[in-house]
């Protein structure tokens, strides 16, 4: 909900305020937002606009589109869209348990990821291209990335034994995985997402489109109450 209405408002001059209160929260995380009602108040009444970045999402299948946290592409969109599907877990568990799942049945992609015209190509699970850290109910997938710095942190997880990638999905939670060699992180502002195979891409957990995908930054594009 964050990333639509925050991807409309994104280039119009309007200010958003969030209220942090579905099942993700991603981005009012990466804002820094109190979780305490009174103390959210006081901000979305008196506190001060600030210029955050947004991501213009571009595809054939989707066509364009502007979202607020991240865009990624394999098989974090596969367990998004199983969270999303769920009907009976909520929360961290439909998260966790859509993860469980796409990565039983993944088998690595051959990716080409062109950051800013310079061509990259891995074997692996995902790539992300982050404006927010923050992903899949607080998973700190790109640890450095910043909302107002001007640029997408384009997060790679090369292809691992499935035992070490549950290892991974848990160093989210702090970070650490980004001390594993099969974690690349390279920066830039405009980054087009090509894989050997149709994967699907999520953007701020919507998963209704197919690689490829061009994300580009648009620097300052929103104001938000944080």
């Amino acid at each position: 909900m964050a990333g639509a209405v925050g991807g409309e408002l994104s280039g119009t001059g309007a200010v958003l305020g969030l209220v942090p209160s579905g099942r993700g929260n991603d981005f009012a995380r990466a804002l820094g937002l109190p979780g305490d009602p009174r103390a959210l108040a006081e901000v979305l009444l008196h506190g001060s606009p600030r210029r955050v970045d947004t991501i213009a999402v571009a595809s054939a299948a989707h066509g364009g589109v502007s979202v607020l946290g991240s865009v990624y592409a394999g098989v974090d969109a596969v367990a998004n869209r199983h969270a999303n599907r769920s009907r009976l877990l909520r929360g961290s568990a439909s998260y966790y348990a859509g993860g469980l799942r796409a990565v039983a049945a993944w088998r690595p992609a051959a990716y080409r990821i062109t950051v800013d015209g310079a061509l990259l190509e891995r074997h692996g699970y995902t790539v992300v291209a982050a404006n927010s850290g923050f992903y899949g109910f607080g998973r700190l997938i790109a640890p450095d990335a910043r909302v107002d710095d001007g640029l997408l942190d384009v997060v790679v997880v090369r292809d691992a034994p499935k035992r070490l990638f549950f290892t991974m999905m848990n160093e989210l939670k702090t970070g650490a995985h980004l001390a594993r060699p099969q974690v690349e992180v390279v920066r830039g502002r405009e980054i087009r997402i090509e894989a050997d195979r149709g994967l699907p891409y999520g953007a701020d957990g919507e998963v209704d489109a197919a690689l490829p995908v061009t994300v580009r930054v648009q620097p300052g594009a929103l104001n938000v109450l944080a």
